[in-house]
């Protein structure tokens, strides 16, 4: 899990640096393909239930699961969320994260953005053996709504290893502290909370696959897969420089596993 986790770090960062104007999502697209299978995995979303494309690539008002195109042309001021999972072995590393296109950012898109990645970063700092689901998600529907955002409930992070989307195993990312399942040692999941500059809705479009905000606004999001080791925790998507990471250690998160540059 370590290996699959790092390999999906390392292709994130090769992602973001084809992200600028004028660069289709499906050039995107072709990268994070080709990265990952130079480096002996598999990308996971191709052809899982039927995906069409090798990662998903979501820009400004669209949630998650935006398919690559060739048509869909990066543009200055946009954000993009860029969800890259990789297969390794047989094991699955799954991570995201939203990158400014250029340099002249809307107030309201580097906002939301900011929200999401504080937002992912309390969270990892309440996570740790003994605390429960709904700390993880009261840290983020708390934050996030005090901050005029809104948390989408239609997508959850979830439990991860040999399988994708481990079905008995949900993190929801709103809540109510000291509610829901206790998080123990073993346990390795996703958290990946999705905000939106507005209202918390969705609206899925026709391709099945593509969520939008159903007032048009920006939406944001970042994802880190966690496990529950010892008496702390391993960031498995981060790298040692990771930002959200360190802010997590910042607010008191007992990180393993990267050893952080601080």
């Amino acid at each position: 899990m370590r290996e699959a986790g790092r390999l999906a770090a390392h292709t994130l960062r090769h992602a973001g640096n084809f992200i600028k104007p004028g660069v289709s999502t499906e050039e995107v697209n072709v990268a994070v393909h080709e990265f990952i299978v130079k480096h002996g995995a598999y990308p996971s979303p191709l052809n899982y239930k039927g995906y069409p494309k090798s990662v998903c690539t979501s820009i400004n008002d669209v949630i998650c699961h935006g398919i690559p195109s060739e048509k869909e042309i990066l543009k200055e001021g946009d954000i993009v969320n860029v969800d890259v999972t990789v297969t390794l072995d047989g094991y699955f590393g799954d991570c995201s994260r939203t990158f400014f296109v250029g340099e002249h950012i809307s107030e309201e898109s580097k906002k939301v953005t900011q929200v999401a990645e504080e937002s992912l970063a309390r969270a990892i700092a309440v996570t740790k053996h003994g605390n429960r689901l709904g700390d993880i998600g009261w840290a983020i529907q708390g934050y996030a709504e005090k901050e005029g955002c809104g948390v989408v409930r239609d997508f959850v992070g979830h439990g991860i290893g040999k399988v994708f989307h481990e079905p008995d195993l949900q993190i929801p990312h709103y809540g109510k502290a000291g509610t829901g399942l206790k998080i123990v040692r073993g346990m390795i999941f996703t958290i990946e909370p999705m905000i939106n500059g507005g209202d918390w809705r969705m609206k899925m479009m026709k391709d099945g696959w593509t969520a939008k905000t159903v007032d048009g606004k920006p939406s944001a999001q970042f994802e880190h897969t966690i496990a529950i080791v010892g008496d702390g925790i391993e960031i498995l998507t981060a790298l040692e420089d990771d930002p959200i990471a360190i802010r997590a250690k910042e607010l008191g998160a007992h990180i393993l596993w990267p050893a952080l540059k601080v």
